[in-house]
């Protein structure tokens, strides 16, 4: 409020607009003669001569945003790996819930909300694509930290000895059971980034992640582990897809995993992004 008064008297006369003001906010107002209007169309407004006071109109119900189910936490997973393959898009729907692990129902209404948000371009009768795609991708990358990743997560731990973190390229992973993502896959790619966290993505469960690379659960430690979510072929037996990796490292806000990350996008997606 204090900002508000001064604002007042070196920008006279000021109005307050909002959706909606609080009933003691607008008695404040009014004892500073600073004048006020909300959505619904209260109102007060004192001039020389005037005053126009409205305070009878009832707050106007927010209105719920219509849920865009590409940004789902199911379209999330589908729309990655339509970021990986295009063509999937123009597969038969059957084979894209299939290939994505997801109900058909879901498959049409995934598609109208790329629609909906102009991403999906329809070229022919049967034929689409991807549009805006650097707005998409970044889009996607945003909603998955938020929505997607959280619900991914299996645990975080620390090694039994701590040789094995600085040592962690030894680690046995077990080929089509766990990858390398975000900081260790970014090092990997590029021979850039020195890795302050470990993160892996897996279908091994958390006894078996525990037992197998000799890990202890640990809220404060430096391996986290996340569910695989994607099928796909990988570039490697021990990366995640460099997408994956790319959208992880920006999404970490950390300067130099942003450096590895663009390292990254300049050689693999430049030109499709």
């Amino acid at each position: 409020m204090p900002l508000i008064y001064k604002l007042a008297k070196n920008y006279a006369p000021l109005m307050v607009i909002a959706d909606h003001i609080f009933p003691k906010i607008k008695e404040e107002l009014r004892n500073h003669d600073i004048a006020y209007l909300e959505g619904n169309g209260n109102i007060w407004l004192k001039a020389e001569k005037a005053l126009l006071w409205i305070d009878t109109n009832k707050t106007l119900p927010e209105e719920k945003e219509k849920i865009n189910r590409a940004f789902t936490k199911t379209g999330l997973k589908v729309l990655f790996h339509f970021l990986l393959d295009e063509n999937l898009i123009n597969a038969p729907y059957r084979e894209i819930a299939q290939k994505t692990e997801i109900a058909l129902g879901n498959v049409n209404n995934i598609l109208n909300g790329l629609r909906e948000k102009g991403f999906l371009l329809k070229m022919n009768k049967e034929n689409y694509k991807l549009t805006n795609k650097k707005e998409l991708l970044n889009t996607w990358m945003t909603r998955y930290a938020e929505k997607l990743k959280p619900e991914l997560e299996i645990g975080t731990f620390r090694f039994l000895k701590d040789e094995d973190f600085l040592n962690w390229k030894r680690l046995p992973i077990k080929p089509g059971k766990t990858w390398w993502g975000g900081e260790p896959a970014g090092d990997l790619l590029t021979n850039y980034l020195k890795p302050a966290v470990l993160t892996l993505y897996t279908v091994e469960n958390k006894n078996e992640l525990i037992r197998n690379y000799r890990l202890i659960p640990d809220p404060k430690g430096n391996v986290k582990a996340y569910i695989k979510f994607w099928n796909y072929n990988e570039v490697t037996d021990k990366i995640v897809p460099p997408l994956l990796v790319y959208a992880d490292l920006m999404n970490t806000g950390d300067h130099r995993c942003i450096e590895t990350a663009q390292k990254i996008y300049n050689e693999l997606f430049k030109e499709k992004f």
